[in-house]
């Protein structure tokens, strides 16, 4: 956990900095010791007054300060912590970060520092897919910074769009799991279905689709790495057992909801598997032989319903997360699943053709709850993960989680 860690805050001059008072609260709650330094676009919306009487620590602003640089502050500042985390993460600010620029304090530190850097990045809608933040932000992440968001909503300007920073527990939770050996989700336990289904035609044929289980590997490594207890059912696929996990080994949508079932009681269930719908009603025992005939007809079955299964369970895991994997319509088609399954929360991906979802490495996905649409960039594939790990994680750190 955070308990005893060092936290340097850095405040960007965004409207979003309100928020980094919260993020200031959250971190003390965690027995962490907090320094901040505030831009001075960012004393526009929050006062080094504020900032120092929640985090107990006098607040830099200057890099020209004679008490502080008598003895080298800003390297001090830059070394003398665990963990900097810019909040918000401005596009000024990231282009300064991405371009080694260190004309104040802030960037002079971030360009100083050895320690590893979570940024929380909030702008405006445009100016988050512009190709130079964009750029910025791939070149910081070559070099190792962690981002947790932005997340989709309304905007202080009144458009609505991917900007908003992410909230301060979700903040909180990408911090502890970057500072490693953190587990704000030790104690539960999670369930992760993955990969595709195969049911048999006859001892050679069966009936699948293309997933490849990527993004269902991923979400359960990313929660083990959280600290939780996690169990993956995997229908065939080619890779490797993700570490940290007990792994079970299903082909059929039948053995799957069995191996699911089994893994109950659990506090969180993601069910990322691509089940088949339908199976056939009577497999052959010996190969189907082309004889030069009519093509045979299959008679079908409709397979179990996994998701709404464990949704309905009795006791039923505290949260349950679906997959929608659509072609078209897609967010109202993950919004009719969501009420007609039963579940939490839906992550919806459009697998449409072209798309590269299946098979590939990055995704692009809307998660969808009872409080609206959180529409993400597309990002690899294990980002995803983390950051649906982050916001499992930020849920349970809430208090209606633990009722």
């Amino acid at each position: 956990m955070l308990s005893g860690k060092r936290i340097l805050l850095i405040v960007g001059g965004g409207i979003a900095a309100y928020k980094s008072l919260d993020l200031i609260r959250r971190l003390r709650e965690r027995d962490a010791d907090v320094r901040c330094v505030l831009t001075a676009a960012a004393k526009q919306f929050v006062t080094p007054l504020s900032a120092s009487t929640l985090s107990r620590n006098r607040v830099c602003d200057d890099l020209f300060d004679l008490t502080a640089e008598h003895e080298i502050g800003h390297i001090r500042l830059a070394r003398d912590c665990d963990l900097v985390i810019v909040a918000p993460a401005t596009a000024d600010l990231l282009a300064k970060m991405a371009h080694g620029l260190a004309g104040d304090l802030a960037t002079t530190v971030l360009l100083a520092t050895d320690r590893p850097v979570l940024a929380a990045p909030a702008m405006n809608h445009v100016m988050w897919a512009h190709a130079a933040t964009q750029a910025n932000l791939a070149s910081l992440r070559a070099r190792g910074l962690a981002t947790v968001g932005p997340e989709s909503g309304e905007l202080a300007e009144g458009e609505s769009g991917p900007g908003r920073m992410s909230e301060p527990l979700a903040i909180v939770a990408a911090a502890e799991a970057l500072l490693g050996g953190a587990a704000p989700l030790k104690g539960r336990r999670a369930l992760v279905t993955s990969g595709p289904t195969h049911e048999p035609i006859d001892p050679v044929r069966y009936i699948a689709n293309r997933s490849s289980g990527k993004q269902g590997h991923a979400i359960a490594a990313a929660l083990a790495a959280l600290g939780a207890e996690t169990v993956l059912v995997s229908g065939p696929t080619r890779l490797a057992d993700p570490r940290g996990c007990r792994v079970l080994h299903v082909e059929t949508a039948e053995q799957m909801l069995a191996a699911s079932l089994s893994a109950l009681p659990a506090d969180i269930a993601v069910c990322a598997a691509a089940v088949a719908d339908w199976r056939p009603a009577a497999p052959g025992n010996t190969k189907l032989k082309k004889d030069g005939g009519a093509p045979p007809s299959l008679a079908l079955a409709e397979n179990p319903d996994i998701l709404a299964t464990l949704s309905r369970h009795r006791p039923r895991p505290s949260l349950v997360v679906g997959f929608a994997a659509e072609t078209d319509d897609l967010l109202a088609h993950a919004a009719a699943k969501r009420a007609r399954k039963g579940c939490d929360w839906i992550v919806a991906n459009d697998v449409g053709e072209g798309t590269g979802t299946f098979g590939g490495d990055t995704n692009r996905v809307h998660v969808i709850d009872a409080s609206g649409t959180e529409s993400w960039e597309p990002m690899p594939k294990d980002e995803v993960a983390r950051r649906l790990a982050a916001r499992i994680a930020a849920r349970f750190a809430t208090p209606q989680a633990a009722r």
